[in-house]
């Protein structure tokens, strides 16, 4: 039996609409995608769904399932981790229900949440996992009010970080998250903006160090993906051969252009500065301070970045439970407003999603023949009306691997 999508609009994810289009799923995969006066003819038992938009499921490139109350990386500290899971699948069921069917998991329990996925005893997008971030003592993984030697146990306890420094170290981090199957490695290379006293303009690891993580994770063929705010981190990341780089908030047209040469990719987070800035009671001052600080130059690097034509994937950078896990869309809303079109926008959301794996990204994110049958159905043409993005209840359906999950 297989599952036929007749649409007034038919998105692909990457290349033209398609107007009157069908999207066929047959054994978990997509095996027609086109116009619906060229589809093949439909079995007796084919479910037949007709709807007036349907596209790929949407990426979030950047999120964290560590299953906090507030915006307060302390509570990490305080809080059990049988707790923060239990928040956390909620906010997986919310990711999927909002058109989301995977996910990048740069820091928390996506490792373990990843297998539960997978076996359908817990609704939500497949989970990229990073494990833990590695950063430098006294850096943005570093939680800097509590004494090291607790920040070392809980950090393990949470997903939140590996607090590595020199090469030896850095390389056992590395080795350590392999050993959990992390599908990428996710670094800080910068300062950060939840991080107490570090600044987010300074580079944190040093060169050597950031050669030894590309390094170590290429040879398992996986990607590095880099926190970075300042200049100074962006910029050391690419020259490391960091491919991905999350943020970028002080991004300027040097940093732009040799991310267009290396091929790497942008992925911005402007729905958590815009979150963060409407926080100011919850935030603790710091934070808040330093929100404030990056925000405007944020949104001209985001503008610099797509005028300078870099490769840009949508990620949100939500991590505190319960507040917007369903609203991820609304990232292509600010990447709009940034300069890109509207199937631009949208392809940064789907088609662009799985090159942030690199040589582990799986074959999902376009309406194409043969790749996963990951798919979702909006109640108006996003085209047409961009007031379906961050709205859940908009997405009328979604199917993972061709099992209708919403």
């Amino acid at each position: 039996m297989a599952t036929r999508i007749i649409a007034d609009i038919l998105i692909p994810g990457r290349g033209d609409p398609i107007e009157s289009g069908t999207v066929v799923l047959d054994h978990g995969v997509v095996s027609y995608v086109g116009p619906t006066a060229e589809a093949p003819a439909s079995a007796p038992d084919d479910q037949v769904h007709e709807v007036p938009a349907v596209m790929p499921g949407l990426w979030d490139c950047h999120t964290h399932f560590f299953g906090m109350s507030q915006p307060d990386i302390e509570l990490l500290a305080t809080s059990d981790v049988v707790s923060l899971a239990a928040r956390a699948v909620d906010d997986a069921a919310a990711m999927l229900d909002g058109g989301v069917t995977s996910v990048r998991d740069v820091g928390g329990l996506g490792l373990q949440l990843a297998p539960v996925v997978e076996e359908g005893r817990m609704r939500g997008p497949r989970i990229h996992a990073a494990g833990r971030i590695l950063s430098t003592t006294g850096g943005h993984g570093d939680i800097h009010s509590l004494p090291l030697d607790f920040v070392h146990e809980i950090s393990c306890r949470s997903g939140l970080s590996i607090l590595c420094d020199g090469v030896p170290e850095v390389l056992k981090a590395v080795r350590t998250n392999l050993r959990a199957n992390a599908k990428l490695i996710k670094i800080c290379a910068s300062g950060g903006v939840m991080s107490e006293i570090d600044h987010p303009m300074h580079q944190q690891f040093s060169d050597e160090e950031l050669a030894a993580i590309v390094g170590e994770a290429a040879r398992a063929e996986r990607i590095v993906a880099a926190h970075c705010h300042g200049k100074a981190g962006i910029m050391a990341a690419l020259r490391a051969g960091c491919r991905t780089i999350e943020h970028g908030s002080f991004l300027d047209e040097e940093a732009a252009e040799l991310m267009v040469e290396l091929g790497a990719i942008l992925v911005p987070t402007r729905f958590v500065v815009e979150s963060l800035l409407g926080q100011i009671d919850a935030l603790p001052r710091y934070a808040y301070e330093k929100g404030r600080m990056v925000a405007g130059a944020h949104e001209q690097a985001m503008k610099i970045a797509v005028a300078k034509g870099v490769k840009i994937a949508a990620g949100c950078d939500i991590f505190v439970s319960g507040q917007m896990y369903g609203s991820s869309s609304l990232e292509i809303v600010h990447l709009i407003n940034a300069g890109l079109t509207d199937l631009e926008a949208i392809e940064a959301a789907t088609a662009n999603g799985p090159d942030t794996l690199g040589p582990q990204a799986p074959r999902t994110g376009r309406l194409t023949k043969g790749y996963d049958a990951d798919v979702i159905t909006l109640d108006a043409n996003p085209l047409d009306d961009r007031s379906v993005w961050g709205e859940p209840d908009r997405v009328t359906a979604v199917w993972q691997r061709g099992v209708r999950v919403k």
